[in-house]
């Protein structure tokens, strides 16, 4: 036999609060008002086609096929129709403020910051002994032994040695500055000289330097990120004033 248990505005709040998750609701009420007033401040405004195409998006993304299934998944978050509209509204509207801010500088910040979208391709062993690492270089340089038949028998990491070293596809800042620096400067394929950090020394061999394009993924990426970036900074600029007790009244 079923049981039936009733819960309260009150019995939601407290579970948000003891669930830790007042700091994040916090941060998301800040991000919607702060949305909404630049908005405001910059003209911006939502037509009847723009919400229309965004609901339908949204029941798509949500597999809602029909008003019945709709009607349902509303109930099931709590949410009224009107409650539905503010949430088109405010994606729609935070749409076009990202675009009205950051649409048309994507590819300065791209072209400003390329060096960091270079991507290269290495294989790395680290070792605990100068004369050691300068002695290997050489043999490798040499070919006296190959670069894999070192890193099969330095490399203390079992999947790794097994990969003979192989870093995969890193960015610039995946590495330390000292590393970096060599790195980009290299003319693949090419051995490095040993480099020492606090690590260890590092003997690494550069197969690739891969030059990034600004293709539509990228773009979006940073287009995204610019603006992710943005509304954090705002929001760290704001002093939070609410009218309620967060915190229990009992001792």
């Amino acid at each position: 036999m079923s049981q039936s248990i009733s819960i309260t505005k009150e019995d939601i709040i407290q579970q948000v609060k003891l669930s830790g998750k007042i700091p994040e609701i916090i941060e998301g009420i800040l991000t919607r008002k702060i949305i909404e007033k630049t908005a405001a401040e910059a003209g911006i405004q939502v037509e009847t086609e723009e919400l229309q195409k965004a609901a339908d998006t949204l029941r798509l993304a949500n597999k809602l096929s029909s008003a019945a299934e709709t009607w349902k998944w509303l109930e099931q978050q709590g949410i009224s129709l009107d409650e539905f509209e503010i949430i088109v509204q405010n994606t729609v509207l935070s749409g076009k403020l990202a675009n009205h801010l950051f649409g048309n500088k994507v590819e300065q910040y791209f072209y400003e910051n390329q060096l960091n979208f270079a991507r290269s391709v290495i294989y790395e062993i680290v070792l605990d002994n100068d004369d050691l690492a300068l002695e290997l270089y050489y043999s490798i340089k040499e070919e006296e032994i190959s670069f894999y038949d070192v890193a099969r028998e330095y490399i203390q990491d079992i999947e790794l040695r097994r990969k003979g070293g192989y870093l995969g596809v890193v960015y610039r800042q995946d590495l330390k500055p000292e590393i970096s620096a060599a790195v980009f400067a290299a003319k693949p394929p090419q051995l490095l000289k040993p480099i020492v950090t606090s690590k260890g020394i590092h003997l690494i061999f550069v197969e690739e330097i891969i030059q990034q394009e600004l293709d539509n993924k990228l773009r979006l990426q940073i287009f995204s990120d610019l603006y992710a970036a943005w509304l954090k900074q705002r929001i760290q600029q704001v002093e939070v004033v609410h009218n309620f007790n967060l915190a229990s009244q009992e001792a």
